[in-house]
């Protein structure tokens, strides 16, 4: 895993919304984490300093200290299961929505950011293009993971949702959601991978929670907010509802380039204990 701004070691060998990835030997793939940032899944123009950084070495804090197996050999920076697996802990960004389409049914009042009875695993499909809602039916019938599989990644993901949420709440946040992506080894054993920071969770300040109101948020919710409120949001989704090509993305004013690069900093800091 690398968050360096040096052009990485090895093979190119391929590009993410946010990542590039290097083929270092035949055992060993290079993450490098940009500073580019997507919402929406459209990559923006406008790039975050230092975001790259924050991300590496708060996805190695997390690798490091969670207790779950995962893919990461060493931060300088497997065979990846297609879906992409979130859980969440309050009625939330698209989960507020499908549940005011009537898409979503839970047993709790549709009030926004309130928080659910308990964690609520809600996998979508991994797409470079446009990430879907899956249910556990349909990942089982286009074998994307076996039963068992995905009994075990539904286990994991919860169990790490409630050790970072406890990490979250010591260091003053409210953990809202979070985004996981697991593999396999050689051997077939299921690891964590990818990254695990902003760009994968929801972090809310505790002092600040209020529900039926939007939160304060210290990952990229600024950004998917001034989207939203500029317009750019809806052109989007008309385009995609059309099927046209999705109108370019705007350019992110500096103000807000500069407090979302903050709060990557923040966060990172205030839950690690370690400066950036």
């Amino acid at each position: 895993m690398s968050g360096q701004a040096q052009k990485p070691p090895g093979k190119f060998v391929r590009s993410g919304k946010v990542k590039d990835i290097y083929d270092l030997d035949p055992q060993h793939l290079l993450f490098h984490f940009t500073d580019r940032v997507s919402a929406f899944d459209v990559v923006l123009p406008t790039t975050i300093p230092r975001k790259g950084e924050a991300l590496a070495k708060m996805g190695a804090y997390w690798f490091e200290t969670l207790g779950v197996p995962h893919h990461m050999v060493r931060l300088e920076g497997s065979n990846m299961i297609m879906v992409e697996c979130v859980v969440r802990g309050y009625l939330y960004g698209s989960l507020f929505e499908r549940m005011s389409r009537g898409e979503v049914s839970l047993p709790v009042p549709k009030v926004l950011a309130s928080k659910l009875p308990e964690p609520f695993f809600d996998p979508t499909t991994k797409s470079e293009v446009h990430d879907e809602p899956i249910t556990e039916a349909q990942i089982l019938e286009r074998h994307l993971m076996t039963e068992p599989e995905l009994r075990q990644v539904r286990a994991s993901t919860i169990e790490v949702f409630g050790k970072m949420t406890d990490k979250a709440k010591g260091a003053g946040f409210i953990l809202a959601d979070l985004k996981l992506e697991f593999g396999k080894d050689s051997s077939g054993k299921i690891l964590m991978a990818d990254s695990i920071g902003p760009d994968e969770f929801r972090m809310w300040p505790a002092q600040s929670y209020a529900p039926g109101k939007n939160q304060e948020s210290y990952d990229k919710q600024p950004i998917r907010d001034w989207l939203q409120s500029s317009g750019y949001r809806a052109r989007l989704d008309a385009a995609r509802k059309a099927g046209q090509p999705i109108p370019a993305p705007p350019e992110l004013p500096r103000e807000l380039v500069e407090e979302v690069s903050r709060r990557y900093l923040h966060v990172y800091e205030s839950i690690t204990g370690r400066k950036l």
